[in-house]
């Protein structure tokens, strides 16, 4: 214990997005896997304190637990970097740019990855002969992906067939967003891959019961999603998507774990999303991934924890 970079971790969890049962159960998680391995553990819940009430004197580093707005956006690392916490995960700008999906897509374009053909709207501009319009323009047709710019775990998140459901459901989400995200669906396998540290550590294919991998299909044992360990992918093929996964990590200038969503369909891989702050619930992919491969959740967590560090931006040029 006397030799250890950080002996007092904070985990921070719970938050006030729409994710916040979620970062409980995460939170939850690694604080037990922090005490396994001999740690001093505390935790502090940003709900109900304000992140200037954390007491740098009482602790050495923050384990970021904390999913969606205010926690995985670039927020509450500035937060981090202002107080002068060592902490875990991606940075300030890492974060902001791959929670908002609109800037992270034009990162992944002007390094062509492929990504699904897409645009945006906001509520004062979104009329049907605009949608139509825009449709015609871009070549893309239905089904059709639409969700908000800035949410994780498939919050507000909906796929429509036909313009007419598609005004309906868009008008719907207009009323809790400003703007919202126009995605070609993607057909095809549905493959996750996992950074870590910026290693590659492995790839996971989900065959979900429901039409597409949402929220319930993520986090509720009921909707029976089946894990494939690893992705059922030729080993080339399997080699490319962590390939993928690394790039769109070092890109976005990502530090510790990330997962990258991929939709696999007619032999190309297309990136769906990056994540900076994937789950660590017991439905959650990366520990799956990790445990496969040898690297039990204590290990895990603890990799995660000992890369904490102040001014976590890193680039690497392509």
């Amino acid at each position: 214990m006397s030799n250890r970079k950080f002996k007092r971790v904070l985990v921070v969890l719970g938050g006030t997005s729409g994710e916040r049962a979620v970062s409980l159960q995460s939170g939850k998680a690694c604080i037990k896997a922090l005490k396994k391995k001999k740690y001093i553990v505390s935790k502090f819940d940003p709900k109900f304190k304000n992140f200037n009430l954390i007491n740098k004197n009482k602790i050495d580093v923050i384990f970021n637990a904390l999913h969606g707005k205010n926690g995985e956006d670039g927020i509450a690392q500035s937060y981090f970097e202002y107080l002068r916490i060592p902490y875990t995960h991606s940075g300030v700008l890492s974060s902001y740019n791959a929670m908002n999906k609109i800037i992270s897509k034009k990162i992944f374009q002007q390094n062509k990855l492929l990504t699904p053909k897409y645009f945006t709207l906001n509520k004062n501009n979104a009329s049907r002969s605009q949608i139509k319009k825009i449709l015609f323009s871009k070549k893309i047709s239905f089904p059709i992906v639409v969700k908000p710019i800035n949410e994780g775990s498939s919050l507000g998140v909906i796929i429509s067939r036909n313009i007419e459901d598609l005004l309906k459901k868009s008008k719907y989400l207009f009323k809790k967003y400003n703007e919202l995200i126009f995605e070609k669906y993607i057909a095809g396998q549905e493959i996750q891959a996992s950074v870590l540290n910026n290693i590659p550590i492995g790839a996971i294919e989900l065959i979900p019961k429901r039409f597409f991998y949402d929220y319930k299909a993520k986090y509720t044992k009921a909707a029976k999603t089946k894990h494939l360990m690893p992705a059922k992918l030729s080993k080339k093929k399997y080699l490319e998507v962590l390939k993928l996964a690394r790039r769109a990590h070092d890109l976005l200038g990502c530090r510790g774990v990330t997962r990258s969503d991929f939709k696999f369909f007619k032999n190309k891989f297309y990136l769906l999303e990056i994540n900076t702050q994937p789950g660590m619930t017991d439905l959650s992919l990366v520990p799956e991934i990790a445990n496969y491969y040898g690297i039990s959740f204590p290990n895990l967590i603890e990799k995660i924890l000992l890369d904490a560090s102040l001014n976590r931006w890193k680039k690497k040029d392509y």
